[in-house]
């Protein structure tokens, strides 16, 4: 009989018995033309789960050329398809809202990877759906950006996709009894759920009947799940819960929550999601702004998908009303002036202005019609303006100042620049986010810092500074999800995950961080030192 005994503790052989299949799926991984799905089958005992561990710990080298091989182990036992989603997303630094999400988002990421990546999952046959999470799997096999092996037990139905390998232990182990599943934690506990593994939560919470809503913490962890999955401890999974609440929630769940989330280095100052209605929910985010002085002082610009501008007052949250303006379609950035203007980039690349009260100096008229010419020609990607100048990014990775002095470029990103951000300080500067995952600080005639200011793989989706009575503050948001607020000059970095994607950020002149999603609008005070 195949044991089952585990792996040598250096690693370097699989576990005795399993040597044959070992071979199999080492041929399987380097074959470019093997089929992207592997099973690994077998009864109970045959050494499935050790097998697959040992291919976890062996290290990866990428032939010349080619990068290495990432294998990343998910156990699926207790795990619902909704919580294997949401892992899955975390660890391919993708947001997935729900199962079917997940596919496409892999299709459509720009994360950068530098090799391949090898999804190794355990123990199908004791999840909590594992039809779910089969049909699940078998749609990620089908997206071609992973390769997965499933380890399935003899009599499991397995995931089915149109080419599929079959590593076959053969074991002749008898029959062995599944572990009980856990309990889940009382699900309208706040403290309870905080506390509890946060997959088995998922589980509970999506399993249970659609009119249970426990007070209101249903709807607030499907809404946050991704990040409360993925969140540090208790008071992490407390805070990203706290700014899920909707307005109809249970009101005692907020002072328990806050209670909790009291280690975390956030407060929260208030949070609009959609369905609320007091006050009601300003819509989806696609762009948001601060004004930046004279009448509008402390008002917000949050800008949808259809073009939408309205103004928010920064301390709650309740509307002022719309921008005027004729841009037709969607907007992918806007940038206040001082003067109470603000400039617009359609989805075309293209600079609309919307006037302010006050008029504008002659010069500045002058600026923003050659910039709005040179748009034309050549579109923008992303957009922002201080005193005196208007800057834009564009696809190649440039980013280009315009102002009353003369132009200045620079090129400090490789692929499209997504985001870019001005501060009028006592040495004013740019900052860029681009497809590559860095965010570039850039004092226009002067080169680039060489090193970037954050970095990650995924691409950055918003970017905004803005000064802060301890310095200026910058943050940056990327398509795994993660915002972090930096303070430009040095000093504690704080990060935050709402859950749903991430569409804006933005930086009021207290040092507050505003993150917009498709559902929410959030608002976070730093806290501690």
């Amino acid at each position: 009989m195949p044991s089952a005994t585990p792996s040598p503790a250096d690693g370097r052989r699989p576990a005795t018995g399993t040597e044959p299949g070992a071979g199999a799926l080492l041929g399987w991984l380097t074959d470019p033309d093997a089929p992207r799905l592997c099973l690994v089958t077998g009864a109970a005992g045959s050494g499935k789960t050790a097998l697959l561990g040992w291919l976890a710990a062996q290290a990866t080298r990428g032939r010349r050329g080619r990068g290495r091989t990432e294998r990343i182990l998910v156990p699926l036992a207790g795990q619902g398809a909704l919580g294997v989603a949401w892992t899955l997303a975390n660890r391919l630094g993708v947001v997935a809202r729900t199962p079917a999400d997940l596919g496409h988002a892999l299709a459509t990421s720009e994360a950068r990877r530098t090799g391949r990546t090898v999804l190794l999952l355990t123990d199908l046959h004791a999840a909590a759906e594992p039809d779910a999470v089969a049909d699940l799997l078998a749609g990620l096999a089908e997206t071609g950006r992973i390769r997965l092996v499933v380890e399935t037990r003899t009599g499991t139905r397995a995931p089915r996709a149109a080419r599929t390998t079959v590593v076959d232990l053969d074991g002749d182990a008898g029959p062995e009894p599944l572990p009980p599943a856990p309990s889940p934690p009382d699900l309208s506990d706040p403290v309870a759920v905080c506390a509890a593994d946060p997959l088995l939560v998922t589980t509970g919470y999506a399993t249970a009947p659609a009119d249970a809503d426990h007070g209101g913490l249903r709807d607030a962890w499907l809404r946050a799940g991704q990040a409360l999955c993925a969140a540090d401890g208790p008071a992490g999974r407390a805070l990203v819960l706290l700014t899920a609440l909707a307005d109809a929630a249970d009101p005692r769940l907020r002072p328990a929550l806050a209670e909790l989330a009291a280690p975390a280095p956030w407060r929260m100052r208030w949070a609009r999601h959609r369905g609320d209605v007091s006050p009601p929910w300003p819509g989806p985010v696609a762009v948001l702004g601060a004004t930046a002085g004279g009448p509008s002082a402390g008002l917000l610009l949050v800008g949808d998908r259809t073009g939408t501008v309205r103004l928010l007052r920064e301390s709650d949250a309740t509307s002022e009303g719309r921008l005027a303006h004729r841009v037709q379609g969607r907007i992918t950035a806007l940038a206040p002036t001082a003067d109470g203007t603000v400039l617009l980039l359609d989805e075309r690349g293209r600079l609309h202005t919307v006037r302010g009260t006050a008029p504008r100096p002659p010069y500045l008229e002058r600026l923003t019609d050659a910039v709005s010419t040179t748009l034309s020609r050549h579109p923008g990607t992303a957009l922002a303006a201080i005193a005196g100048s208007v800057v834009v990014g564009d696809r190649l990775g440039s980013v280009h100042a315009f102002g009353v002095t003369g132009l200045h470029q620079a090129a400090p990103h490789s692929g499209r620049v997504t985001a870019v951000t001005a501060v009028e300080s006592e040495t004013p500067f740019v900052c860029s986010g681009g497809a590559d995952g860095t965010v570039r600080l850039w004092t226009p005639g002067r080169a680039p810092v060489p090193e970037p200011l954050a970095e990650r793989r995924a691409p950055v989706v918003a970017l905004h500074a803005a000064p802060a009575p301890g310095g200026p503050l910058v943050a940056a948001a990327w398509a795994d999800g993660r915002v972090e607020l930096i303070p430009a000059e040095g000093g504690r970095r704080r990060a935050f995950r709402p859950g749903p994607a991430v569409r804006a950020v933005a930086v009021t002149a207290t040092g507050a961080l505003l993150v917009g999603t498709d559902e929410s609008l959030v608002c976070l005070e730093p806290y501690g030192s």
